[in-house]
């Protein structure tokens, strides 16, 4: 059901709590590798500012546990790059409902920004505690979910607050608004054929997906480590490839539901150590031989998979097919990425290492949707429901 979006609130003179997903990654020194999830924001966050809002950015960075090495996920880098992105002063506070952080929201003016201080170091978010989520809703008089990161989540911030600020405006960001409108139209209105493709480690982790996917897809293709699960299913020789015995009965199981929407590789890259200059060897799927592990799809995998993507008018990809971080083994994501980004379809690639791989790539620019949030976009794939989402207000 679509959503009312920030873009339907007059925020003028209003204070505005914005959750957002600024989770970004960090090096040893805390400075930022990867801003995309910020830059992301920078539409929503705009909007409020610019017609005179006054702005509360709340998130999450990482796990902190309470330990002494927590002060590595602090928010203020982040504070730092989006007033960089923004051109203008973004004010951060110490602390998440603290003294600091009430006494920054009092300040804000029409049009300024303050971010708080990384939820997670208040027990409170995912303990889902009432108080703490009282004490987020009390400061202001608009919600906006515009972290669809953390949409499958039932933390404070992302279900507890909205439900503290019943009878106020409470909205979706434009970047929730756009995830939601790819990925749903992609399951329930999709133009047809519409191919999956599901790379990744473990079966365990997609099980759900798989399921559904072959329920309302024309194909469903299988790459990554998890294939040698269903390699292994079938009898197949699998060497030192990483694989899930536990699941060989769920793949064999997956393997006659699918019947011919289910394509696994017919030949596998190995090598006999995992870094580059290993020996290498390309052989039928289901023949690894002892002492080597399959590290991509092979080439006539590659192209299989490619040809039924050329013909496809939707493609949602979620995972790569190899270890695409160390060529030669980034060949058959690679392929696959090139006949996505020339097949014309509606292209959906899902967070995490699919964004990494497409951007590394170099197609983020050629494909429909690249998502920011792995897991949600993966929760969204098996049907779940968000209630992060579904109780914002109706459009």
């Amino acid at each position: 059901m679509a959503k009312k979006t920030i873009a339907d609130v007059d925020v003028r003179g209003k204070t505005v709590l914005m959750r957002v997903d600024f989770n970004v990654p960090l090096d040893d020194h805390g400075a930022i590798t990867d801003d995309r999830r910020i830059r992301e924001a920078v539409p929503t966050i705009r909007s409020v500012i610019d017609r005179g809002g006054r702005l509360i950015l709340i998130s999450h960075l990482g796990r902190p546990t309470g330990g002494p090495d927590d002060a590595r996920f602090t928010l203020r880098p982040v504070a730092v790059r989006l007033a960089d992105l923004l051109a203008r002063s973004v004010a951060f506070a110490a602390d998440t409902v603290g003294a600091d952080a009430q006494a920054r929201v009092t300040k804000l003016g029409d049009g300024d920004v303050v971010i708080l201080e990384n939820l997670r170091f208040n027990k409170g978010e995912t303990k889902k505690d009432p108080a703490f989520a009282g004490s987020l809703a009390a400061m202001a008089d608009v919600y906006c979910n515009d972290a669809f990161g953390t949409c499958h989540r039932t933390d404070a911030s992302m279900v507890a607050v909205p439900e503290a600020m019943v009878g106020k405006p409470r909205v979706v960001g434009f970047l929730v608004a756009k995830e939601i409108q790819y990925l749903r139209d992609a399951i329930e209105r999709p133009k047809r054929p519409l191919v999956a493709v599901l790379g990744g480690a473990k079966v365990s982790d997609k099980i759900a997906v798989i399921e559904n996917l072959l329920r309302i897809c024309d194909k469903v293709l299988i790459g990554g480590a998890m294939a040698y699960t269903f390699s292994l299913a079938q009898g197949g020789a699998v060497g030192n490839s990483r694989v899930e015995p536990d699941r060989v009965d769920l793949a064999r199981r997956l393997i006659e539901a699918g019947g011919d929407k289910l394509l696994l590789p017919v030949d596998t890259h190995c090598g006999d150590a995992f870094r580059p200059d290993c020996a290498k060897v390309v052989v039928p799927a289901g023949s690894i031989p002892a002492g080597y592990e399959g590290l991509d799809i092979g080439p006539q995998t590659a192209e299989r998979f490619a040809a039924e993507v050329r013909k496809a008018r939707t493609v949602v990809w979620n995972g790569p097919m190899g270890v695409f971080e160390m060529p030669p083994f980034d060949a058959g994501t690679k392929t696959l990425a090139e006949a996505i980004a020339s097949s014309g379809a509606t292209s959906i690639i899902g967070g995490g290492d699919s964004a990494a791989a497409i951007g590394q790539l170099g197609f983020a620019d050629r494909v429909s949707h690249v998502s920011t949030g792995g897991g949600a976009g993966l929760a969204m794939l098996e049907g779940q429901p968000f209630a992060a989402v579904d109780l914002l207000d109706d459009a």
